[in-house]
This record gives structure tokens, C-alpha cells and sequence, in this order.
């Protein structure tokens, strides 16, 4: 008998609109930071949480300027990206206490980058025994936890000042 996963919250993604505008291109005014899921501005990128994850804690760090390739980006740029990707990696061990995480940037569409004009990195915690076929094989994600709980439990994280 076949098994069936609900994953109502994708076609949201599959059948709404998309934008007009990027939807990595920020504006100033951090209003809206809760709604886009940003968990923390920095000078040159932001972390931001994936609002259609491939699993409960899927953040990415995006550099501000609207670039499509790492070759694009400047020296500050690539070093402050590194430092989110450092500080992500110690928040989602502190927060989720996961067995490994993925680190991951595609660089167009041919490498599955499903918004390939604006540059951004993956990072996705990851455990022994979890869907990760699911994902690859079935197109299909278990998220064991709603969205904005999630945010909320990452954004103490990010808030703290270390």
C-alpha cells in the first residue's frame, strides 16, 4: 500500500504568484523582517529563514547586492558571508542539536538554484536517520515543527549579542 505525506504548505509555493521584485532584494526599513523571515542584518548580507524549507531550520545567508555568482562578489562581502555561515553553523548546533548540516550554494538553474539571480547559501541541519530522500526522491519534506515557531526559536539565537 502506497504512503501518503501531506505537504499542504508547498503549493502555496507551486501555484502562487511569484513576484515581480526579488525576494532577496531588501528594503531598508526592517518592518517587514518578521513576515520575510530575516533572523539578522548585517552590514553587507543578512540570514534569513527559507519559507519553503526543505527542512525545520533551513536558514540562508544572501549578500544585499543583487548578484548571480560568487565570482561577482567582492573581498567584504565573501568575508562577511563567511562569518554568517560560521555563526548559522553554531546557532543551528546550539538550537537544533543536529548529527551534521548541509552548507550549500547553487549557482544556476542546471545546479538547482530556484531563484538563481540573487546568490544565497544553504544551510540545513541535518540527523541520522532523517527524510533526506524525501526531498530528493519524492519531492516531498517532513517539517516537524510550524514555520514561525521555528523563527521564533532561531531569532533568541540571533538576538543574543555575542
Amino acid at each position: 500500500m502506497k504512503k501518503v505525506l501531506w505537504a499542504p504548505w508547498r503549493i502555496e509555493y507551486i501555484l502562487g504568484p511569484k513576484p515581480d521584485e526579488c525576494v532577496f532584494c531588501l528594503p531598508e526599513h526592517t518592518q517587514e523582517d518578521q513576515e520575510r523571515l530575516i533572523l539578522e542584518r548585517g552590514k553587507l548580507c543578512f540570514v534569513v529563514m527559507n519559507k519553503f524549507p526543505y527542512q525545520s531550520g533551513h536558514i540562508m545567508v544572501t549578500p544585499y547586492r543583487h548578484v548571480s555568482c560568487l565570482t561577482e562578489l567582492n573581498s567584504e562581502e565573501l568575508q562577511e558571508i563567511i562569518f554568517y555561515l560560521q555563526k548559522c553553523t553554531q546557532i543551528l548546533k546550539q538550537c537544533f542539536h543536529p548529527d551534521g548540516i548541509n552548507v550549500g550554494l547553487n549557482i544556476g538553474e542546471a545546479a538547482g538554484a530556484g531563484i538563481e539571480e540573487h546568490l544565497h547559501f544553504h544551510l540545513v541541519p541535518r540527523w541520522i536517520g532523517d527524510h533526506s530522500f524525501m526531498a530528493v526522491m519524492n519531492d516531498t519534506s517532513v517539517l516537524p515543527e510550524c514555520l514561525f515557531n521555528t523563527y521564533r526559536k532561531l531569532k533568541k539565537y540571533f538576538n543574543q549579542k555575542t
